[in-house]
């Protein structure tokens, strides 16, 4: 985009009040990039071009393309306009990412956290099995069979079909919400897959769970589905048990 004034102007609201400017101009990039106005990809409006529309100073707008930077909105480069990025939900993996590895105590509270939300997920997904996430969950099966004994292929095979769960629903905020947790899983999926103590048969039942998982919301049993990934996390919570045991008792 140039700083043209006869551009049709792309966002639809303004700031209600003088105070907060930055954050109203912010809330209504925000919303065109939420709604479509403006692509992945795409270079926003300059930022002399914003402070025009919004009718606020250029620090304002400075401001707000500093906040959607910050939530991994947008990007930018130094003397270059800023442009959107896609929807994803890196903001939160990285926080995550910082928690489950400060303590056994956040880690175990980060898998109590998957339980609840994953159990809704795969109600919903079951209800709406959305192809293009079957297809991921039927992959990331494929991927752990390949990966037996290989803890890091196996973890990324696990975060896959936790993500196709997710994607089933056909909800991008689920989406965004289940890529927000792969540091979560990834720190559970590594700590489980290098006991020392897991044998064959246990690596293969991990597969099962996932089976079964798939199977469910594949045949559209949304209470089976609830009921299969419950079984999953019982099982991690005893995993979670046994390295809390190696690791000194889970100490925070």
């Amino acid at each position: 985009m140039t700083d043209n004034p006869e551009r049709k102007p792309v966002f639809t609201s303004k700031p209600a009040s003088p105070s907060r400017l930055a954050d109203g101009v912010s809330d209504a990039i925000a919303a065109a990039l939420f709604d479509g106005r403006i692509s992945p990809g795409e270079p926003l409006p300059p930022e002399g071009e914003i402070a025009r529309e919004f009718g606020v100073s250029k620090p304002i707008a400075r401001e707000a393309l500093r906040q959607l930077t910050a939530a991994g909105l947008i990007f930018t480069q130094q003397g270059k306009v800023a442009r959107a990025k896609a929807l994803s939900g890196e903001p939160m993996d990285r926080i995550y990412g910082y928690a489950v590895r400060s303590s056994l105590k956040r880690l175990q509270e980060a898998n109590e956290m998957r339980r609840v939300i994953e159990t809704g997920i795969a109600r919903l997904a079951a209800e709406r099995r959305d192809p293009e996430g079957l297809e991921a969950m039927r992959q990331g099966l494929v991927d752990m069979q390949a990966s037996l004994h290989e803890p890091a292929g196996f973890t990324a095979a696990d975060i896959l079909f936790h993500l196709g769960l997710a994607m089933a629903t056909g909800n991008a905020m689920i989406r965004v919400q289940m890529e927000g947790m792969r540091s979560v899983q990834r720190e559970v999926s590594e700590l489980f897959s290098r006991r020392a103590n897991r044998s064959d048969a246990d690596w293969r039942a991990t597969i099962a769970r996932h089976q079964a998982i798939y199977d469910a919301i594949a045949a559209g049993d949304a209470d089976l589905a609830e009921q299969s990934i419950r079984v999953h996390f019982d099982a991690a919570d005893i995993a979670s048990l046994e390295v809390a045991d190696k690791l000194g008792g889970g100490a925070s």
